[in-house]
């Protein structure tokens, strides 16, 4: 008990000091404000919002630092981890059962730590909950399952002045009807149901005020105990995450930016995919109605697309809104260059076709609406096209290709095949198995084994690669999600539908830069060689899997 007595002493030194230092930045930040009342809410509340970030960091670093030190080999060894494991064997059930209980335990810490500051910190613990790739499976499933449909909502009273304060008078001045109870809550705002005075059904989104009051100070105080962290423990470094919601979090923080990136996804679905254009769907905007605090728009009913029971109810098939998913992910990847990098469950909901279609069998056709606009990404002509190859790369097993694209990425000769078994879930060896369900996830097993003993790659990676790209890593993780949630079985259809469209952009590219007949002529066959190879896995495909499907 002498060894883990002495741990605490550091960590308290450590959270104390942390929270000394940030109580400076949070001084520093509010003294610009305008604003008496709002400097002095923010100078009774940052000091213990800032305890308890530094608290729980230092508490979880020591826990998980130790873990990937362990695994390093670093000489870096916290005793409390240690005493913990000591005397269980490497690989035995107990050791197994007891890291289980440490990273569950302090994953609940991490947990209470967000719910209780709000804001940024949720926004911190969404990101968390999609990054299957890095953090360790309790990290991940507590966040995500919590992170997403709990998070806190704002007071009517709250609600209120935003609205007087961005529309110039009251929610029953400005709306018809505007029920006050929220019908969701996320981390920047909440949304209601109103009416407007022409009769219209409209959901307003309103901008939650603690995330205007402190999130500057917030976000200042953050960065420094990352840093601090990171300054005693260098292998634990997630400097880039605070990077990641820096860039984010103000272009999240405008409406009107959300509301310009919706119009504009639909834009380049109706010019560059027409084909699928009816099929995905946007709320419309109500401009005159909406400010950078408060958006209204279109009110659009819908079960989320993971409520399998109610999209069954419609007459939908899970499998169709499956492909339907992977589709519109992959011609905004590969063939826009405009992606929506949020696509978990609660922003993606189903309904059939309003046109009231159906396929041949007398099924429903679904539409995919997509909502929450807020985080986009723009990708340059080179990374779309280079990603778009590798990805074609990958469905096909074409191991040359798969290392020529990564290397673009900068993955370089010691680790892009670390890179392709992160993007894929799979090793090495999986991936450039030619049979034609190579990257078929067969088991969850599959999804952690590049977890944190892997850290210090996963680590040297994520600084080498281009921002955009991790944010790419961590859509495909919720589009997995999203397709693990609605088949509820292995699938290859969403692969093969991500190799044909990042072939088709490959060859557009291509084409595009033709400068002779010969070019085009063997860009042609190059495309005609591709789609009789689509044509053959998704015969293959359909001999193995159709009558599960039809069950689906």
């Amino acid at each position: 008990m002498a060894v883990s007595r002495s741990i605490w002493p550091s960590k308290w030194k450590l959270a104390f000091a942390a929270t000394a230092l940030g109580c400076g930045v949070g001084a520093a930040t509010i003294a610009n404000s305008d604003d008496p009342a709002t400097s002095l809410k923010l100078c009774t509340a940052i000091p213990l919002r800032l305890f308890r970030l530094s608290v729980t960091a230092a508490t979880i670093a020591f826990v998980k630092a130790l873990t990937f030190s362990l695994k390093c080999n670093s000489n870096r060894v916290l005793l409390d981890y240690e005493y913990s494991l000591m005397g269980l064997p490497e690989g035995s059930d107990e050791r197994a059962r007891v890291k289980h209980e440490l990273h569950t335990r302090n994953a609940r810490r991490l947990e209470d730590l967000c719910f209780k500051n709000g804001g940024i910190y949720i926004k911190l613990g969404q990101h968390v909950g999609q990054l299957d790739f890095l953090v360790p499976l309790e990290y991940s499933k507590t966040m995500r399952e919590s992170m997403l449909n709990k998070c806190p909502t704002s007071t009517y009273d709250q609600v209120c002045r935003v609205v007087k304060k961005e529309l110039g008078g009251t929610p029953e001045e400005i709306f018809d009807d505007f029920d006050p109870v929220p019908i969701a809550s996320a981390s920047i705002a909440q949304v209601h149901v109103a009416r407007t005075h022409e009769g219209q059904k409209v959901a307003v989104k309103v901008q939650h005020t603690h995330m205007t009051d402190t999130a500057a100070a917030d976000f200042a105080t953050v960065e420094l105990i990352v840093n601090t962290v990171h300054r005693f423990f260098p292998s634990f470094d997630y400097r880039w995450l605070v990077d990641e919601v820096r860039e984010t979090s103000p272009k999240e923080l405008d409406f009107l930016n959300e509301a310009k990136n919706n119009v504009k996804c639909m834009e380049n679905f109706r010019r560059l995919s027409p084909h699928i254009a009816g099929y995905v769907y946007a709320p419309k905007i109500y401009w005159s109605l909406s400010t950078s605090k408060l958006l209204t728009m279109e009110f659009i009913e819908g079960p989320q697309v993971n409520d399998l029971k109610s999209i069954k109810k419609l007459g939908i098939r899970p499998h169709d809104i499956s492909k339907l998913v992977s589709q519109t992910f992959a011609e905004m990847m590969f063939k826009h260059g405009f992606v929506h990098c949020d696509p978990h469950a609660a922003n993606l909901i189903v309904r059939a076709l309003p046109s009231g279609r159906s396929s041949i069998f007398g099924r429903c056709k679904p539409q995919l609406v997509l909502l929450d606009h807020g985080l986009y990404k723009e990708l340059d002509t080179y990374t779309r096209t280079s990603y778009a190859a590798l990805w074609k790369a990958l469905v096909l097993a074409d191991a040359k290709a798969i290392k020529e694209n990564c290397m673009k990425f900068g993955a370089g000769e010691d680790l892009y095949t670390f890179f392709t078994s992160i993007l894929t879930m799979k090793p090495w060896e999986r991936v450039i198995d030619p049979s034609f369900d190579h990257l078929v996830i067969h088991d969850q097993s599959d999804l952690q084994i590049y977890g944190p003993e892997y850290f210090s790659q996963v680590t040297e990676l994520l600084h080498r690669l281009p921002r955009v790209i991790l944010l790419m890593m961590k859509t495909n993780d919720c589009l997995r999600s999203v397709d693990n949630a609605l088949l509820q079985r292995p699938s290859l259809e969403s692969f093969l539908i991500i190799g044909r469209v990042s072939a088709e952009a490959v060859i557009e590219e291509k084409l595009s830069n033709a400068k002779s007949l010969f070019s085009f002529i063997s860009i042609w066959f190059e495309e005609i060689s591709l789609e009789a190879r689509f044509i053959i896995m998704q015969l293959a495909l359909w001999v193995l899997q159709f009558p599960k499907s039809l069950s689906l």
